[in-house]
């Protein structure tokens, strides 16, 4: 008997009893669907990260100080001499925390960032109108600010922001710049909803203390590791303690981020594979099922010289079109999800994987000859004799 023509029995044979099938196919669509949705999804965080942290700046390094007290405490103008180095291009020391901002009779809560001049470059954020804030700024602890573009869009609306005064902690500042919307941020606020001001007016006037947090961009991707050691070192000496301090750079991170992110959506993938090997078990019991259902169709057809060998494939190619029916169904219903989910939930990217996703449904064709050979040879070694008796 030709392949195709065991084919079309098949097909058949599931058709005429197509809930049963339904049914029976449903552990295999529900596996293979959640395997490519949950991949997509999984791969669509990873790329996420790595754009986040893309628009975090290149080569950047990042410092965050974790001690309490005067031990723990950075010296503003010693930390900017490091830039004497050759490792190092830009340093950007920052604090930062959540203030009321007033402008006319309305009033926000935004994050304020107080940092320098090299913010702008390191972090690669670009401004939309006015200028950033400059070393005479610093210097001279003066009251300006640059505006995100959630803050101008919120507090300004149509009005033109440059050279408007707002009010922060009851202090009065003069909007000397804007930024062009940069997106989310790994972490902390989005620079979006920020409001940066000269480090030292922050501390003396806004009462936000001492850096926490230095930004740090290397001279090219090779110092990388070397500004790492360098700053690293420098900290060992003020504070005389490798403690207290986490000196990350940025590969660090998305390594770091995209492995959990990978180690999740595997352990999921591995629940979802389970749905696919109780839909076996499905496929199998049907099929027990249908020989004991068939065993006097059996005992005719080999009666006439039907091989052992037909029988055989006969019922092991049910099983597989059952297993892949069932595949193709879920990889329909996963890809379909995969393209819905980002309107569903705004906030998640999705990546559908092509290569995984073709695995699945051969994986589930797989699940089908598995769990379709027992009850096949079941079937195939039923003697003639007896299959005839059966009523």
């Amino acid at each position: 008997m030709k392949f195709s023509e065991l084919i079309s029995m098949a097909l058949k044979t599931v058709t005429a009893s197509w809930m049963r099938t339904l049914l029976t196919m449903l552990g295999v669509i529900i596996g293979v669907a959640s395997v490519v949705t949950l991949v997509s999804i999984g791969r669509g965080t990873t790329e996420a990260i790595e754009k986040q942290y893309e628009n975090l700046g290149t080569n950047l390094i990042t410092v965050n100080i974790l001690g309490q007290g005067r031990a723990t405490q950075l010296n503003y103008d010693k930390t900017m001499q490091l830039e004497e180095f050759p490792e190092f291009n830009n340093i950007a020391p920052a604090v930062s925390g959540s203030n009321n901002v007033k402008f006319d009779r309305t009033q926000q809560s935004y994050n304020v960032i107080g940092t320098n001049d090299r913010y702008l470059d390191i972090t690669k954020t670009q401004l939309a109108t006015g200028r950033f804030l400059s070393d005479g700024d610093i210097n001279f602890r003066t009251n300006v600010a640059v505006l995100g573009s959630t803050v101008v869009s919120e507090l300004f609306g149509k009005v033109n922001p440059i050279d408007q005064k707002i009010n922060i902690k009851g202090y009065e500042f003069t909007v000397i710049g804007t930024l062009k919307t940069k997106g989310s941020a790994m972490g902390g606020a989005s620079v979006d909803e920020s409001i940066i001001v000269p480090l030292p007016t922050a501390q003396r006037q806004l009462g936000m203390g001492n850096i926490r947090t230095t930004y740090i961009e290397a001279a090219s991707k090779d110092d990388i590791t070397k500004a790492q050691t360098t700053f690293t070192n420098y900290l060992t000496t003020e504070f005389k303690s490798s403690n207290g301090f986490r000196v990350q750079n940025q590969d660090s991170l998305v390594q770091a981020r995209t492995e959990a992110s990978s180690t999740l959506t595997g352990q999921l993938v591995s629940v979802a594979c389970i749905s696919l090997l109780v839909g076996g078990i499905g496929i199998m019991n049907i099929m027990l099922v249908t020989v004991t259902e068939r065993t006097r169709e059996i005992g005719i057809r080999k009666s006439i010289g039907a091989k052992r060998r037909n029988i055989l494939l006969q019922f092991l190619v049910e099983a597989v079109v059952i297993s892949g029916l069932g595949g193709l169904i879920g990889l329909v219903l996963g890809i379909g999800l995969s393209l819905l989910w980002p309107s569903i939930n705004p906030k998640q990217l999705t990546v559908i994987s092509w290569d995984i996703s073709v695995y699945a449904f051969l994986f589930s064709v797989a699940v089908g000859v598995v769990f379709g050979l027992y009850p096949a040879n079941k079937a195939s070694k039923l003697r003639p004799i007896d299959a005839l008796r059966t009523d």
